[in-house]
Parts: C-alpha cells; structure tokens; sequence
C-alpha cells in the first residue's frame, strides 16, 4: 500500500480537466479518481434534497444506476454527508454498506472490505457524493488526509463545472428546439400565410424571393394591418438564416427609458429595476434576424444607438463598459412615411438610409383586386375550427358586400370582421351548416346599399386633383377615426383603442403626435 506520488496527482488534475469537456464527463470523472486511487468500485453520485442519485459508476451492478438512495435510511452515506473530510470506514464496521452483494465478482455480502466516502462541497453546500470500495481490507488507510482533501476539493470542482456545462448544454438544445418549434407554428397557424393571388401580392412575393437570400436591412412600408409582419417572417424563412431565431421588437410599445436596455440589454444595477442581468433583443437574435416593428415610433435619441450597433454589428449593455459583436439581419416595418419624418426632423437621415437599403411596399387590401374572397375562406376555415362549427360558409351577398368597402385597417381589420360575423352566424345556426350572411357583416362604416356606388365614388379622387398631400390626408383621416371612436368610447381611451382594434400605448402615442390631448384614461 503506497501513498499517492505527486505524478499521480499531477496526473489526476490533468484528467479532471479534460473531463468537463467530455460528453460522459461524469464517467470521465470517475475514471480520474479511480487512477489516482487504487479501488474495485467508485461511484459518483450527485445530491438533491436528502436524495443521491447516481450519475457514474464503475465496477458495480448496472442496476446502482437506477437506485436512488435516501440518506436517512443509509448510515454510511449519512456519516459521509455529514462528514466535511472524507471519511474511511474500518474495515470491520458494523453499519450496512447501500453496495452489499453489487461488487462485481464478489456478489456475495463482503463481511471485510475496505469503504471510503468523499463528500463534494462547493461554498459549504454539498453537491455530491464519490464513493470509493475495495476488496481489499485496509487499502485506503495509508493515503494521507492532506491528500484527499485536495483530491476532493478538485472533484467538487469538476462535478460543478460539469453540471453547470450539462445545464447549459441542455438549455441551449432546448432553445434550439423552442425557436424551431416557433418557427415551425409561424408556417402554419392561423394568420401566418400570405394569402392571394392578386396582381400586387405576385409582385410582394417576386420582391421578397429576390431579397430573402441576401443579408441586406430591409424597410418594409404600408398601411396598418397590411401584413407587413407577414413579409418579415417569409423573408426570414426564406433566408439562409431561417433555422436561427427571428426576434421581433415593437418599438411602439416600449417606455422610452427601457428601449436600450431591451435592445442591447442591461446588468443588474445599471438603473432602478435592474434586479438581474438581462440579454438584449440584439443578442437573442444573434445569428439570426431581428424584426423592428414600428420604427417610426423609435425616440430619436435612441437612433444613433442603433444606428452604431447595426453600422458595427456590436452592442453595448446598458452599464457595461464591454462591447460585444453579433450578427444580425435587420428587418424594419413602419405605417409613417419616414423620408417625411426626416425632412421633418422626427427620424435621422443617416439611419434612415442605412435601414432602407432595399424598400418593400406592401400594398394595401383595397390594391389586392380579387384576394378578398380568398383571405374571407382563409379565416372562415379559422374560425370554424375554433367555434367547433361543422362547417362554417360565407354568402355571396356577404363576399359582394366585403368587395365593396374600403378597409381602411386592411387584412387585420378584415380579420376582425369575419371574427365578429362568425360569432353572430354560430347564434344563429349552432349546428350543422353555419353561413355568414350580409347582415352578420357589422362594424363596418358602410351604406349596405350603396357600397359599390360608394367605392365608384372614391376613385375619381386622383383625376379631379392633380396632386394631394397623401401624408396630410392620412393623418386628417387616422385623427377623424380616432375622435370618433372616443366619442362613441364616452373618452374612455382603453374602450376607443378596443373599437380600433390597437394597442392602448400605439393609440396614445399616435393620438399625440396627431396633436389630440392623451388623458390619463389611457392607463
């Protein structure tokens, strides 16, 4: 019986270093303490609430690894984790051994066997358990105490590093796993196809093939509810990128204050609330694409940080000195006009331009001649599915009367109004063939009557002027609507953004910039 050589030792640090880097760095870990330390058996088992568990063995039964040992009713394991030293057993110790009958080769109850217990501390916690046996009476007691200790304080160390590793592994696959997951969803649940074969959608759907594959900044324009999420998300799926994750950002609905720290991140106590580390949506997204939605909406004393983050692909955590670079796509979406919003001053002209490298114009429902009947059979066989309806029709006098208006929210609004006209068929028929019918088509400013003479009616606007002021026009028509929905709201603003089917905060902010006095009844 020798002592443990200083080789040996230098031996056993070079193996636990290079175990944590193993897939099987447990039995890696094992394998280490078994060459430093002569023995028939080692286990390393890990501990949890009075429980060990087994995590590796060597020279026992394969049935250890599915035993779970309850501390209390094992002496020996409770003298090893009440013990802050390892602990050997004499040989002829009276208390049951939890491995009796397990030793391979010696089924049979050892009556004089040699036992020793390691007990695995990080910062006073115990975090594990190797135990260490031997056929041979008396063959651990040799080893000096000085030299367990530090072979158990470097084991300790390994078992933590490699749990932590395994837990980091383990979160990682599964966040690969949730962004394919949800990747996966936007393909196919309701609301995530772009439906139409109009002339304009064929021309959105050549754009976006041609510009998918490449990594340029896109700005997508249009009207509220045109879709342009819808065009993010295909561009990303489209991508070489597409297996990464796709992170979207309103830039609408986020304080002012907290925009850097939701864009780059923030570490705890960088500001009051900042409790805990937090990762930025740049960096969520890194690898992948990162959707800016609203950008118009983005304070103008925030831009230059973007700008610099999308011009150097690095961020800067919100009091944190480091940089750190990611690679990025960016994808931007705004209903404003923004080369007004720079003449005006309201958005800056250098990252205006570094955002709009290659525009896409979505156009708008009223543009898409023929989609309508498609995007109406498209959310109908939604709703169906979701009412529990056998079957859910919509008449031709519904189709004629949705042809006819304008829709000035576009395909969400339409949305909404097959939402509100399957619920009103359902009361009516609640089995069997469920029809929308003309009369089930409510909330729509319309005259029922007249709607085609109405539509005929708004297409001179561009013969009998010579030229508008679209922007102008735009923001009178948005003001009108949201004074009207107020007033029908009695002024309660949480019920006038329901009528307008918007965010509370996206309402507050355009009202204000439309110059409409915002009240507290927004909160």
């Amino acid at each position: 019986m020798s002592q443990i050589s200083n080789n040996a030792l230098l031996s056993f640090a070079l193996d636990l270093a290079s175990a944590v880097t193993q897939q099987n760095r447990f039995s890696e870990l094992i394998h280490a303490i078994r060459s430093a330390i002569n023995c028939d058996a080692v286990v390393l088992l890990v501990h949890s609430h009075g429980v060990l568990t087994p995590l590796a063995q060597k020279g026992l039964s394969d049935d250890l690894m599915g035993r779970r040992f309850i501390i209390d009713e094992h002496p020996r394991f409770k003298a090893i984790c009440e013990a802050y030293y390892p602990i050997r057993f004499p040989s002829d110790s009276s208390l049951p051994d939890p491995y009796d009958g397990m030793v391979l080769g010696h089924e049979g109850h050892l009556k004089v066997h040699s036992c020793m217990g390691i007990p695995l501390h990080i910062e006073g916690r115990l975090i594990g358990v190797v135990t260490l046996d031997s056929v041979t009476p008396g063959v651990f007691e040799d080893i000096y105490s000085r030299t367990l200790e530090v072979i158990a304080t470097m084991a300790a160390i390994t078992l933590n590093t490699a749990m932590l590793m395994e837990k980091l592994e383990d979160n990682n696959l599964r966040a690969q796993h949730v962004f394919a997951a949800m990747n996966e969803q936007v393909r196919v649940k309701d609301g995530g196809e772009m439906i139409g074969q109009s002339d304009a959608m064929s021309r959105l759907n050549q754009v976006i093939d041609l510009v998918a594959a490449s990594d340029l900044a896109i700005l997508i324009e249009g009207e509220t509810g045109v879709g342009k999420e819808l065009v993010a998300r295909k561009i990303h799926q489209e991508s070489n990128r597409s297996s990464a994750p796709m992170v979207y950002v309103n830039c609408a609905s986020i304080p002012d204050n907290l925009i850097e720290s939701e864009l780059f991140g923030h570490v705890k106590g960088a500001f009051t609330g900042a409790n805990s580390d937090r990762q930025g949506k740049f960096l969520l997204a890194d690898g992948g694409t990162l959707f800016l939605d609203e950008i118009g909406e983005l304070p103008i004393e925030v831009q230059g940080s973007l700008l610099r983050a999308i011009q150097n692909q690095e961020i800067q955590a919100v009091g944190k000195d480091q940089v750190r670079k990611v690679d990025v796509r960016i994808i931007v979406a705004t209903n404003r006009h923004l080369e007004t919003e720079v003449n005006e001053k309201r958005f800056r002209a250098d990252l205006f331009h570094r955002l709009s490298v290659f525009p896409i114009q979505v156009p708008a429902l009223r543009e898409r001649t023929g989609d309508i009947p498609l995007l109406v059979g498209f959310f109908a066989e939604g709703f169906r599915r979701k009412l529990g309806l056998q079957q859910l029709t919509v008449s031709s006098s519904a189709i004629e009367l949705l042809e006819g208006y304008h829709w000035p929210g576009n395909v969400r609004e339409l949305e909404h109004t097959i939402s509100r006209a399957s619920l009103f068929a359902k009361a009516e028929a609640p089995t069997g063939i469920t029809t929308i019918m003309s009369e089930h088509i409510v909330g729509l400013q319309i005259d029922r009557n007249e709607s085609k003479q109405k539509q005929k009616s708004e297409k001179p606007l561009f013969i009998e002027q010579e030229k508008i002021n679209f922007r102008l026009e735009t923001e009178s028509y948005q003001k009108t609507m949201i004074l009207a929905a107020l007033k029908k709201a009695d002024g309660n603003w949480s019920k006038a953004s329901h009528y307008l089917s918007m965010d509370r905060a996206n309402l507050a902010r355009l009202a204000k910039r439309l110059g409409i006095k915002v009240t507290k009844t927004v909160e």
